[in-house]
């Protein structure tokens, strides 16, 4: 299964280059490649920035369940700025829908000294995964 991500990885590097990577019609492809990184335990920041940007771009496309698989992985990847990037992708609007809101105060806690709060809140998220 390793080559298949690493070959989706390849496919989705070359859609990145140039101007195709702000083309909506890439967009299924790249959210593809969001739930296969939920899958495979695999990350690729410049692809979900640019998954976050074409939504910037196309509203109307805006899917609220890959936008949370985003910020989960990116809270992977804490202490690096990944969530705060991703988190300022997305507007206002879609901030306060129910996953993507609760993921938010996850990641506004993991950056705060109250992990242990993060921790108790986590266990009653554990359905967002």
């Amino acid at each position: 299964m390793a080559s298949s991500i690493e070959q989706m990885r390849a496919n989705v590097g070359k859609l990145l280059r140039g101007i195709d990577r702000y083309n909506p019609e890439n967009l299924a492809t790249l959210e593809r490649y969001v739930e296969t990184q939920a899958r495979e335990n695999a990350y690729d920041l410049e692809a979900n920035l640019a998954v976050l940007k074409l939504y910037q771009f196309n509203p109307a496309y805006f899917q609220t369940h890959v936008t949370s698989q985003i910020l989960l992985k990116a809270l992977t990847n804490l202490p690096h700025t990944d969530f705060t990037l991703c988190k300022c992708m997305i507007d206002q609007t879609h901030q306060e829908e129910r996953p993507i809101r609760q993921i938010l105060y996850l990641g506004n806690l993991l950056e705060t000294p109250f992990v242990f709060l993060y921790v108790c809140t986590f266990k009653s998220c554990v359905y967002l995964l």
